[in-house]
């Protein structure tokens, strides 16, 4: 198994442990025995770097025991010029072995230990959030299914933000259910107010950051996941009685339809869309408007009066890579259960 996107709160504690121990071993061990001398910048050269970043070779020049030497830095400030001079470390036993001093290892240290400090912060906030909310609602519960008239319905998904919520409206763009952000955090689960806003009723919830997980079985054999008020979404939504039916829409390979059905009974047809759920909206742009489905919007077809449920499902979907009611592609392209 391959882990395509851990969790962003272990990958910044990772990356801070390890600026942590460089900078512990660039300032302590890695010039032990190291001499002080001072050295003359002779040349700043750009080079390309990785991710298009530009980089800075910088050359200095010095003298030791009466020999001259000329070697590249190991490190590199905005406030480098040409003939500035700077202090350097030697190695007394090869002297064209040099460091820039401890600076940079310090500043390593500092910064881990910044960036270990919000990690653990947040985690402890976000520990302490969902404990609250379990206080308050021990369980997620969703009122019962009430059927009535068939209404035509938009799942539309804001973008262009890290902040994105989620919302249905209904054809006269009417805002019926949405999820807004009330609390941001990158390395912690994002406090929601879901709000219905036919029956007057707010919620707040937990979504936490998107993970992704693919088998060596098949490429095509993989799960996207979130937390859910701590517990994976795709549980969540088959504890709540929540069943999807994933399949091609006829002569649309790219785009999908779900039957959505809540304990055994349809609560739902959904089918994907571009960008421009609402028709007129896609006729307005053009026939480009209607070739590529987008991801976090939807058309959709129900009798369910209550959208709670049916909304958390979609925004499963949405918020995920995920094709079908499992978590992967497997349901989508197969029409069975994903292997374990």
């Amino acid at each position: 198994m391959k882990i395509k996107g851990i969790k962003l709160g272990y990958f910044a504690a990772g990356l801070s442990v390890i600026a942590i121990l460089l900078g512990i071993w660039t300032t302590f061990f890695q010039s032990r025995g190291f001499v002080q001398t001072t050295a003359t910048i002779v040349s700043i050269e750009e080079v390309p770097g990785e991710v298009d970043d530009t980089e800075y070779v910088v050359t200095v020049e010095y003298d030791v025991d009466g020999t001259h030497y000329t070697e590249k830095l190991d490190s590199y400030s905005p406030s480098y010029k040409e003939g500035k001079t700077v202090n350097i470390l030697y190695d007394p036993e090869n002297p064209s072995v040099i460091h820039s001093g401890g600076w940079m290892g310090i500043y390593m240290i500092v910064v881990g230990a910044l960036i270990l400090a919000v990690v653990l912060v947040s985690a402890v906030r976000a520990k302490k959030d969902l404990s609250a909310l379990r206080e308050m609602r021990p369980e997620t519960s969703y009122a019962p299914s009430v059927t009535g008239e068939e209404r035509h319905l938009y799942f539309l998904t804001d973008r262009g933000t890290a902040k994105f919520g989620h919302r249905i409206e209904d054809k006269d763009r009417r805002v019926l259910y949405e999820a807004k952000v009330t609390k941001f955090r990158l390395t912690a689960p994002v406090s929601f107010d879901f709000i219905d806003h036919e029956h007057g009723r707010t919620t707040p919830h937990l979504i936490g950051q998107t993970e992704n997980t693919e088998w060596d079985t098949l490429l095509i054999d993989n799960h996207s996941t979130f937390s859910f008020d701590g517990e994976d979404i795709w549980k969540h939504l088959k504890r709540s009685g929540i069943t999807v039916d994933a399949r091609f829409l006829e002569g649309k390979p790219l785009w999908t339809k779900y039957t959505i059905c809540r304990d055994g009974r349809e609560i739902a047809r959904v089918e994907s869309s571009s960008m421009y759920p609402h028709e007129e909206d896609a006729e307005a742009r053009g026939r480009l408007g209607n070739l590529v489905p987008v991801r976090g919007f939807y058309r959709i077809w129900t009798r369910e009066q209550n959208l709670s449920l049916l909304f958390v499902t979609l925004l499963a979907f949405a918020r995920s890579e995920a094709n079908d009611g499992e978590g992967g592609n497997y349901g989508l392209l197969f029409h069975k259960k994903r292997r374990t």
